[in-house]
């Protein structure tokens, strides 16, 4: 069973994803730009070459799956960034992890 991700593909998942092939199964690269695309500011909108590049490797009802798990996993980010939920074992003295405002 394989566990975790070794340094190359994390970076290559971090990273610029046109960049990521050959390091990335292209499955995982298209998962990732569908991430990338729920998760940008504004009106997210699926763009008709990203839909053929995930039709490749998911049907209709995993795209849909995959989309559920990105939208809950990313919403609940942000509500825990909107109210500074630390772990339990943090202290009050331990600030909390907060990104710079943006510039916008």
């Amino acid at each position: 069973m394989r566990k975790g991700l070794t340094a190359d593909e994390a970076d290559a998942a971090a990273g610029d994803l046109s960049e990521a092939e050959g390091i990335l199964p292209p499955a995982t690269i298209a998962a990732l730009k569908l991430a990338d695309t729920l998760t940008e500011h504004g009106k997210p909108q699926v763009a008709p070459a990203l839909m053929a590049e995930l039709l490749e490797h998911y049907d209709h009802g995993q795209i849909l799956e995959l989309g559920y798990a990105l939208s809950v996993a990313s919403g609940w980010q942000r509500m825990i960034e909107a109210f500074d939920v630390r772990p339990d074992y943090w202290s009050e003295a331990t600030p909390a992890p907060r990104r710079p405002p943006s510039a916008t």
